[in-house]
């Protein structure tokens, strides 16, 4: 089963092309990273896959309904590009927000068994139950990453969607990350990672997409390291530089 589909899809911000005619397909169970040189347009086009967007044209659909038109908002988990390095001080506590990700399925009354075990279970899946008091804005920022993913596991989320979670993060934080990210995606949750660091891409997903307005390549990583899209993409002499974990 496809989880999102897109077809022709073009995005420009005033009269310059961002995306520009991309189609690709995500199936269920999917770890896709997404690459490509800085303003490449990785971030909106993430943002038109998931429905925050509207294409100037072409179609996406999520879950086999119109992105423009989808409201089963619980099923996608979003962590956005500041998460980690954000400051100031969040106002809720690691199980405050984690909570929220219940709302959606308590229009009226108040939490019931089912919604507490699902707060527990996701706090527990991500090791920060032990955070479950603090408040967000105290936290590191790869515990900020976790508290997100619980959220979204706590809603039932189906598709996971990463913007660069694992910028100013420390090395031993990020490999812990990828690693959760590994347990989630072997459960069934499909994600979608935007990392600047093409070799820690290559390691974890299975499979890339590239892009530079355009889409330069869908594939496997093995596939990708042998052709020609990295250069034409980034432009220049480019190569992958593995990492072993």
């Amino acid at each position: 089963m496809a989880v999102l589909t897109a077809e022709n899809v073009t995005f420009a911000y005033a009269e310059t092309p961002v995306v520009d005619g991309v189609s690709l397909t995500v199936e269920a169970g999917a770890f896709l990273g997404l690459v490509g040189p800085n303003g490449s347009g990785k971030s909106t086009l993430l943002e038109l896959l998931i429905g925050l967007r509207r294409p100037d044209s072409g179609t996406v659909e999520l879950f086999g309904e119109s992105a423009t038109s989808f409201d089963d908002g619980e099923r996608i988990g979003y962590v956005p590009q500041d998460v980690a390095t954000a400051n100031g001080e969040m106002p809720v506590t690691v199980a405050e927000a984690v909570r929220m990700g219940r709302y959606p399925h308590r229009w009226y009354g108040r939490f019931d068994d089912a919604d507490r075990a699902a707060i527990t279970d996701a706090l527990d899946r991500v090791g920060i139950a032990d955070l479950a008091d603090r408040r967000v804005g105290r936290l590191s920022g790869g515990q900020r990453q976790r508290v997100f993913i619980a959220r979204a596991l706590a809603a039932g989320a189906d598709l996971l969607a990463l913007d660069e979670p694992t910028v100013g993060v420390d090395a031993d934080s990020r490999e812990a990350f990828y690693d959760l990210l590994h347990e989630l995606n072997d459960e069934g949750l499909t994600i979608i990672l935007i990392e600047h660091d093409i070799g820690v891409v290559t390691t974890h997903a299975s499979e890339i997409a590239c892009l530079n307005r355009e889409l330069f390549f869908h594939g496997d990583p093995e596939t990708f390291v042998e052709t020609d899209a990295l250069a034409d993409a980034y432009g220049g002499s480019q190569h992958v530089i593995a990492h072993d974990h």
